[in-house]
C-alpha cells in the first residue's frame, strides 16, 4: 500500500501565503483544515509552510508524505453519527528553525508571504530577556517571531505593504496582545529603530483569537484499518470533532484577505472576542465542571456515560439553560444554539472523555468557570442558582479525603479508589478539613479568599445551602441526593 504524498493528492502548488509556527495535530486538524477547504472553494489561494519552532522532535514524517496527510472529523451531525474524512493539501513544506535555519529565515523575504500563525502552548508566548538578535534563531517564540519581523521590515525597506497578519492560537486570554507586548519589549531590549517599532504598529496586525475544536489526534489503535478504507497508508492522520470555531479579534479589519467565513467555515470576525470567550467558558467550560463530580461520585466514569443517564443529563442540562444563559449578553438564540451544540459534542461516540481528566484542578475551574455564572444568577434574581449550589458541595464531597499518595489525596467511590489532583494548598485545606463538622467545612471552604477571590459565606443561605447538600451525599450518596432534589 502506497504512502500517501504528494503524486497521490496530485497536490497544486499554491503561492506560500502563511508561515505557521508549529506542526501538531491541533493546528494541522483545524487551520490547515480551513485553509485547505477555502482553497477548494476559491476564497484563499494559498499554500503553508510549517515551522518546527523548537529544537527536539522531528519532522521525518511530514517529509516523507511531502506534508499531505488526512483530517478525520467524527461525531453527530444532524442527529447522525458521522464521519467526514478529508486529504489536506493546503500544506506545501515544512522546516526546522534549527536544523534548517537559513531556508527558514529566507521566508521572510518571501513576497507572498502575508500570515503567521502559531500555536507553541500557553508557555509559548513568553518574553525571555536572554533571547538576542545574534541567535540563530532566538529560543522563545516571540524572540523568533521578533527576528523574523526585522529581517522581512530590513529586506523590504519598511514597506508599508510587506507586513503581516499575526494569528496565535494559543490558549491564552488575550493571546494577540500579549504576543505583539513580547515583541514590543524585545524591539526595545535589541535597540531596534523606531522606524521598525513603528511598522509593527501601523503595517503588522496582532491578532487575538478563540478556537475550539476537540482534536484526538493519531488513530493509533486504528491505523491499519483507516489505511484500508483509504487505500493508501497514512502516518499523519488527524482525528478530531466536526464542531470547529474560530473567533479573530482584530483592530483592523482583516475578514476579506482571509476570507474564511465566505467559504462556509466557522469564522467571526470581530473587534470584540470577549462575549464569544464567555459564552465558551461559562456553556462548555462551566457545564463540565458544574457536573462531572456529581456524575462521576454518582457511578460514571466518562462524558458519554453521563449524557446517557437522565438524572445526570437533565442536572446539566438545566444548570446550562436556566442558571447560565441568563447571566450572559449575547442574544438568546446565539446562546442556545451554542448550547445545542455543546450537548451534541458531549454525546460523540468517538470521543472517550474521562471525567477524572476534566476533575483535575475543579476548585480554581469552578472559579473561573461556574461562579460568574453564580453570582450573576443571585444578582439577576436575588436567589441562589440550586444546581451551580450543588456543583459546590459535589465537589467539596469529591475532596473530601485526608490519604495522601504521590502528590494527590485519594478519594473513595464505594471501595473504587481515584486520584485528586490540585494544587498542593487546596489539597492540604481538604486533608485537613474535610472530617470536621460538615457547617464548619463548608464554612472554611467557602471563606477561603485564595480559593474564590472573595468570602462566600457573605451571601446569605449558601452555607446552609451547600451544608444540607453535602449532609444529603454523605448520609445516602450521591445519586439519592440528585434524585431528591433534580429528578424530574
Amino acid at each position: 500500500m502506497s504512502l500517501l504524498d504528494k503524486s497521490i493528492t496530485k497536490k497544486q502548488e499554491r503561492p506560500v501565503k502563511v508561515l505557521q509556527f508549529g506542526e501538531g495535530n491541533f493546528l494541522r486538524g483545524f487551520v490547515d483544515y480551513m485553509i485547505d477547504i477555502a482553497n477548494e472553494k476559491g476564497f484563499f489561494d494559498g499554500d503553508i509552510v510549517l515551522v518546527k519552532p523548537i529544537e527536539f522532535g522531528t519532522l521525518t514524517r511530514l517529509h516523507n508524505q511531502q506534508c499531505q496527510y488526512t483530517v478525520s472529523l467524527r461525531g453527530i451531525v444532524d442527529g447522525e453519527a458521522t464521519v467526514q474524512n478529508r486529504i489536506i493539501t493546503s500544506v506545501t513544506d515544512a522546516v526546522g528553525a534549527y536544523e534548517e535555519y537559513e531556508k527558514y529565515s529566507e521566508y521572510a523575504k518571501l513576497d507572498t508571504l502575508r500570515f503567521i500563525v502559531s500555536n507553541t502552548t500557553e508557555a509559548g508566548i513568553v518574553y525571555d530577556d536572554s533571547d538576542r538578535l545574534d541567535m540563530a534563531p532566538p529560543k522563545s517564540y516571540p524572540g523568533k517571531l521578533t527576528k523574523f519581523l526585522y529581517e522581512r521590515y530590513q529586506h523590504f525597506y519598511g514597506a508599508a505593504d510587506k507586513g503581516l497578519i499575526i494569528l496565535p492560537v494559543e490558549l491564552i486570554d488575550d493571546n494577540g496582545i500579549h504576543l505583539k507586548e513580547c515583541v514590543m519589549k524585545l524591539t526595545d531590549l535589541w535597540n531596534l529603530e523606531e522606524a521598525f517599532k513603528d511598522w509593527l504598529k501601523e503595517a503588522c496586525v496582532f491578532c487575538s483569537t478563540l478556537v475550539d475544536r476537540i482534536i484526538t489526534g493519531y488513530p493509533k489503535d486504528e491505523d491499519e484499518k483507516l489505511w484500508e478504507q483509504f487505500g493508501y497508508r497514512d502516518e499523519l492522520i488527524v482525528t478530531g470533532e466536526p464542531f470547529a470555531l474560530w473567533v479573530i479579534e482584530s483592530e483592523k479589519d482583516i475578514s476579506k484577505e482571509l476570507p474564511l467565513d465566505k467559504a462556509g467555515l466557522p469564522v467571526i470576525f470581530t473587534d470584540n472576542q470577549k462575549p464569544y470567550k464567555q459564552r465558551k467558558v461559562r456553556i462548555l467550560n462551566g457545564a463540565h465542571t458544574s457536573f462531572v463530580l456529581a456524575s462521576y461520585l454518582a457511578g460514571n466514569n466518562y462524558v458519554l456515560q453521563s449524557m446517557e443517564d437522565e438524572l445526570v443529563f437533565n442536572f446539566m442540562y438545566h444548570t446550562i439553560h436556566d442558571e447560565v444563559i441568563p447571566t450572559l449578553t449575547l442574544p438568546k438564540k446565539d446562546l442556545e444554539d451554542f448550547a445545542d451544540a455543546v450537548v451534541t459534542r458531549f454525546r460523540n461516540p468517538y470521543v472517550k472523555h474521562a471525567l477524572l481528566s476534566i476533575a483535575l484542578n475543579s476548585v480554581s475551574k469552578w472559579r473561573a468557570r461556574c461562579m460568574p455564572s453564580f453570582l450573576g444568577y443571585i444578582e439577576n434574581t436575588g436567589e441562589l442558582p440550586k444546581r451551580l449550589t450543588f456543583s459546590l458541595a459535589a465537589l467539596m464531597a469529591f475532596y473530601s479525603s485526608s490519604e495522601k499518595k504521590d502528590k494527590a489525596l485519594i478519594g473513595k467511590r464505594g471501595e473504587e479508589e481515584y486520584q485528586i489532583l490540585d494544587d498542593e494548598a487546596v489539597l492540604c485545606f481538604f486533608a485537613e478539613n474535610h472530617a470536621k463538622e460538615t457547617k464548619d467545612f463548608v464554612r472554611l471552604f467557602l471563606s477561603h479568599e485564595d480559593f474564590f477571590g472573595q468570602d462566600l459565606t457573605k451571601i446569605a443561605g449558601l452555607t446552609d445551602a451547600v451544608a444540607g447538600y453535602l449532609e444529603e451525599i454523605k448520609a445516602s450518596g450521591m445519586r439519592n441526593a440528585m434524585e431528591k432534589h433534580f429528578a424530574k
